[in-house]
This record gives C-alpha cells, sequence and structure tokens, in this order.
C-alpha cells in the first residue's frame, strides 16, 4: 500500500492548499534517491511487458527542491540506463557486472542532467514538466547546479586600537 496515501474523515481538519509547480531550468544537478517502488509496464510500441522500477529522486535547485520520478525499465533495450542509474550513485563500477540492489540505492546521491519536456495532456493542453535525460558517473565531473545559501549580515569587529576606555 502506499504510505503516502492518508484517508480523511468528513470532520477531519484539513490545511494543505498545495504549492506552486516548480519547474527546474534545463542543466546539471545532485539528487538524493528518496523512494523505489516495483511496477509492471505493461509493454508498447517500442518495449515488452516487463518489470519496471519507479524511482523518485529528490533534486535540488538554486531556491528548491523538487521530486522527479523516473521509470527504468528492466530490459536489455534499457540497460544502458540502469548502467547509468547505478554507476551515478556508486553502485556499480565501470567495465564490471552489477546485480542490481534497488532496496540498496534508497538514500544514495547522484547527479543527472535534467531537460524540460513539453507534451500535451488527454484534456488537449499544453504542459512542460522535468525530465531526467543522462545520469552522470560517479567519477565525472560535473558542475552542478548550487542551492543558494542565506547571505547573513556577520558583525565586524573594530580593528585593534578602535576602542577606546571612557568614550561613548
Amino acid at each position: 500500500m502506499n504510505e503516502d496515501f492518508r484517508e480523511y474523515g468528513w470532520e477531519d481538519e484539513i490545511s494543505n492548499e498545495g504549492s506552486e509547480f516548480v519547474l527546474l531550468p534545463e542543466g546539471d544537478y545532485d539528487f538524493t534517491v528518496s523512494k523505489i517502488e516495483r511496477g509492471r509496464h505493461p509493454g508498447s510500441e517500442k518495449l515488452l511487458p516487463c518489470n519496471k522500477a519507479i524511482v523518485t529522486l529528490t533534486v535540488f535547485g538554486e531556491s528548491d527542491s523538487m521530486d522527479i520520478t523516473e521509470n527504468l525499465m528492466l530490459c536489455n533495450k534499457t540497460e544502458w540506463k540502469l548502467s547509468q542509474f547505478f554507476l551515478s550513485i556508486g553502485m556499480k563500477k565501470h567495465g564490471e557486472p552489477l546485480r542490481m540492489n534497488w532496496t540498496g540505492a534508497v538514500g544514495k546521491k547522484g547527479k543527472c542532467h535534467i531537460y524540460i519536456d513539453k507534451y500535451t495532456n488527454k484534456n488537449g493542453e499544453e504542459r512542460q514538466s522535468n525530465k531526467i535525460k543522462k545520469f552522470y558517473a560517479y567519477d565525472e565531473q560535473v558542475q552542478t547546479v548550487q542551492p543558494n545559501t542565506p547571505q547573513y549580515n556577520t558583525y565586524q569587529q573594530p580593528a585593534a586600537g578602535g576602542w577606546k576606555a571612557g568614550q561613548f
């Protein structure tokens, strides 16, 4: 069952008014694997039915973080992307095979390239969302977007000799 789901009673108190949708600009970002669920791809024109990992990544932008969900298909046609993912979080080493350990991936950190995907929803409305174009290997030197840290006014002590006893 989905742990994020909670049913309300008819008289329960509510307060969450939602938040504005955040769209990160295209670029390279740090992420943390926050959740992995098992699923099944029903099949499509490009892929036969297969298992899939529904991976939720918390991606850190300049002023906010957001969750991006990536479906990783467990089949030979997308093995390259599975390898990219595990290389990114440091669980796979270059040139070595890996037995996928999905539960061990939660909490791991990595880097990825995000782009803006434009699509038309089922109501014919044009929408945008963030998608992952590439996972960077753990040893790739990539400059990622860094969160803005608040600037605090710091007290500067007067230079020595600036204070004179008895004067205000």
